[in-house]
C-alpha cells in the first residue's frame, strides 16, 4: 500500500498532523522511534486545549499564578486571572495524541527514520524496524518531518534544515514536596545568569511531580550542574528524582518548511519555538495542523508549490508575536542588571494584564493601545536606568 502522507516523529506536531490527515479519509502512517520523552515544562494554554479538545484528565496541575525570581532573588508575583495555565506531562500527553492519531485510522509504525527513497516506482519513507531491526520502506507520496529540532528529514529534505540555531534544554521530574516554599499552583520563572546565562530555569507543578529544569545555548555550561543548583536554592534537593532528560529546543522558525516536492516540516524541525518564553508544545500542534492542511491540498491539487501554504498561514498567525518575543530576550536577557530590570518591569499591571492575554489567546492583543504605549515607555525607561527596579 502506498501511503498519501508518512508522517515522521510522533510528538505533538506529528501526532496532530497524522490525526488530522486520518480523520479527513487520507492513508496515514506514524513512524515514531518510540521510547524519548521530551524535557518541557508541560504548559498548554486554554486555546489549545480548546483547539485540540484536550480532555480534563490529560491536565495534571492547573497553574493561577507566576513567580518571576530574579538574579537578587527578588520575585514578582502575577495573578492569571479568569483562567489558569493547563500543565501535562509529556510521556503521557505525546502518548494520549498519539493513540488518538491511531484512533481516527493513522498506522502507527514503530521505527527509526534512514531517508528518504526515490525511483521510477515512486518515493518511500526508509526505516529501522525496531521489533526486528531489520530496514523497510513505507511507499508514501508525501512526507511531514515533525521529528524534532536538530530533524533529520529537514537536514537532509530542506534547504537550510541543517542550521537551526538552538538552546539546550535538561530538566529533572522530581517528586513534588508537600511543604516549603514550594506552590503546587504556581510556575515560577528563574532569570538568573548563575542559572542559564541566556535563557532561564524553571520549576513547573505537575500534580505529584514537578519539572525543575534550564536552557542554555552557552557552549560549556554543565546543565545538569545548574539544575542541581536551582533544586538546592529552591529546597528541592532532597525530593526524588524520578527521571532526567535533555534535547534541543530551536531559536527561530527556518526560512523554509518545504522541499518544492513532497516534504513539509512541522513543530520543532520547522523550528516554531517562541523566543523568549520557549514554549513549544501549542506551536507544534498549529504546525501539525498546518502542515496537514498543506499536505491535502497538494495531494487533491497536484501542485508541490501548495506545502508552502504550511509556513505561509503559521506566519501570518505568529509572526507578531514571535518578533515581539524575540525582540524581549535580544534585549532584556543579555546580563543580570538587565534580567533584574525585566522582572521589575513584570511588577507593572500593563504588562502582567496584556502579557497573560496573549499568552492565553495566542495574539497581540490590540484593544488597549494606551497600554502598549505605556508599556513601551516603562520598558525604555527600565532598559535606560532611568527607573529603580523594585520588587517584592
Amino acid at each position: 500500500m502506498t501511503y498519501d502522507v508518512v508522517v515522521v516523529g510522533g510528538g505533538p506536531a506529528g501526532a496532530t498532523a497524522a490525526a488530522d490527515l486520518a480523520r479527513a479519509g487520507r492513508r496515514v502512517a506514524l513512524l515514531d522511534r518510540a521510547g524519548r520523552i521530551k524535557p518541557c515544562g508541560g504548559a498548554i494554554p486554554p486555546r489549545l486545549i480548546a483547539d485540540f479538545a484536550i480532555p480534563d484528565e490529560q491536565i495534571v496541575a492547573r497553574i493561577t499564578s507566576a513567580r518571576m525570581v530574579s538574579p537578587t532573588a527578588r520575585h514578582v508575583d502575577i495573578p492569571i486571572d479568569n483562567g489558569f495555565i493547563g500543565m501535562v506531562d509529556r510521556e503521557h500527553f505525546d502518548a494520549f495524541l498519539r493513540n488518538r492519531a491511531v484512533g481516527e485510522g493513522a498506522e502507527l509504525v514503530t521505527g527509526t527514520f534512514m531517508g528518504i527513497e526515490r525511483d521510477t516506482g515512486g518515493s518511500g519513507v526508509a526505516y529501522r524496524d525496531k521489533a526486528t531491526g531489520e530496514r523497510a520502506t513505507l511507499p508514501a507520496r508525501l512526507v511531514i518531518g515533525a521529528d524534532g529540532a536538530r530533524s533529520n528529514v529537514a537536514r537532509a529534505e530542506v534547504p537550510g534544515g541543517d542550521t537551526i540555531p538552538y538552546v539546550i534544554a535538561y530538566h529533572e521530574i522530581i517528586a513534588a514536596p508537600d511543604a516549603g516554599r514550594y506552590d503546587p499552583s504556581r510556575c515560577d520563572v528563574i532569570y538568573d545568569g548563575a542559572i542559564s546565562p541566556d535563557f532561564y530555569g524553571w520549576i513547573f507543578p505537575h500534580g505529584a511531580q514537578a519539572s525543575v529544569g534550564m536552557g542554555s545555548g552557552v557552549h560549556g555550561i554543565d546543565l545538569k550542574a545548574a539544575t542541581g543548583e536551582l533544586r538546592r536554592a529552591s529546597g528541592l534537593e532532597g525530593c526524588q528524582t524520578i527521571r532526567k532528560e535533555g534535547a534541543p529546543i530551536p531559536l527561530r522558525p527556518l526560512d523554509r518548511w518545504d522541499n518544492g516536492r513532497d516534504v513539509v516540516l512541522a513543530g520543532d524541525a520547522a523550528g516554531v519555538v517562541a523566543p523568549s518564553s520557549g514554549e513549544g508544545i501549542y506551536y507544534a500542534m498549529v504546525g501539525g495542523r498546518f502542515a496537514a492542511e498543506a499536505a491535502a491540498a497538494c495531494l487533491a491539487s497536484g501542485r508541490a508549490a501548495d506545502l508552502k501554504l504550511a509556513r505561509k498561514r503559521f506566519m501570518a498567525e505568529h509572526k507578531t508575536v514571535f518578533r515581539v518575543l524575540r525582540a524581549m530576550q535580544d534585549a532584556h536577557y543579555k546580563s543580570d542588571d538587565r534580567r533584574e530590570r525585566f522582572v521589575s518591569l513584570c511588577h507593572d499591571i500593563d504588562v502582567q494584564r496584556l502579557t497573560f492575554e496573549a499568552y492565553m489567546n495566542k495574539r497581540i492583543v490590540r484593544a488597549r493601545p494606551m497600554a502598549h504605549l505605556r508599556i513601551m515607555a516603562k520598558n525604555i525607561a527600565h532598559l535606560t536606568g532611568l527607573v529603580r527596579a523594585e520588587m517584592t
